[in-house]
């Protein structure tokens, strides 16, 4: 479980983050969802760590994480697996080496038990086989499935997702999906996605948070979403001419 208690953060006399709070749960999917530069993207980096929060409380199972010693930190950053949007797979690194690369980084794992767990990876993401094959040979969802395996690699105890399905089709988007809510059920992990894609909030979203102009605007689930009354919600929600035919046109 990580908690953000009353964080804030601001660039340039620019407050981006507004005194945000919000409970990530171990085994659900949590999305943080909201508008291009509403500030859920940097609510994600305060919380690994690329950005240092201007106040606030950050807690990993307990620990503080900003407050923790530089060694403390880093056994915390151990914990988490990253998917970040583009996938951001080594060229010159085949599949294989490319998912054996946190195994390399931060275990002490024989070469026969980074195998063992680099194939084990690969056929939780449905890529049996394709050890040997450089990211140029692989589509945009295979891509994406091969950043999933590296992403749990290390067997995470914290995953985070950052817009998993950006430049994927509808359909590739629905593996993802399946795939990150599926490992985080099985191995109980807390896992943090962030996206503006609705398909993945209706399909699973567990516990969700709603983010505008830098605030938590509204907290629910997938069944919730779709009854809100949160005025700004409701705008994001039916943005889309696809949710609207979905969904039904919303009613005044």
């Amino acid at each position: 479980m990580i908690e953000i208690r009353n964080i804030n953060k601001t660039f340039d006399d620019r407050q981006v983050v507004k005194d945000v709070s919000f409970t990530f749960y171990k085994g659900k999917t949590n999305l943080i969802i909201g508008e291009s530069g509403c500030g859920k993207t940097t609510i994600l980096k305060l919380m690994v760590g690329l950005h240092k929060a201007d106040s606030g409380d950050i807690l990993y199972d307990g620990q503080n994480f900003p407050k923790l010693s530089v060694i403390e930190q880093e056994n915390i950053r151990k914990k988490i697996g990253m998917l970040f949007q583009g996938g951001a797979l080594f060229d010159s690194q085949t599949l294989e080496e490319n998912v054996q690369f946190p195994l390399d980084m931060f275990t002490d794992l024989t070469k026969a038990e980074k195998l063992e767990r680099v194939n084990f990876c690969l056929e939780k993401v449905q890529l049996v086989g394709k050890n040997k094959l450089y990211p140029a040979e692989l589509s945009g969802g295979m891509k994406k499935r091969a950043a999933l395996a590296r992403a749990i690699a290390n067997n995470p105890s914290y995953l985070f997702c950052d817009e998993p399905n950006s430049g994927l089709d509808p359909k590739t988007s629905i593996v993802i999906d399946n795939l990150i809510k599926n490992i985080t059920e099985e191995f109980n992990i807390t896992t943090i996605i962030v996206t503006h894609d609705m398909n993945s909030v209706i399909e699973i979203g567990d516990n969700i948070m709603f983010v505008h102009k830098g605030e938590n605007w509204w907290t629910g689930d997938k069944s919730q979403i779709l009854k809100t009354k949160n005025q700004e919600l409701f705008d994001f929600v039916f943005a889309s001419e696809f949710m609207k035919q979905v969904l039904g046109s919303p009613k005044s």
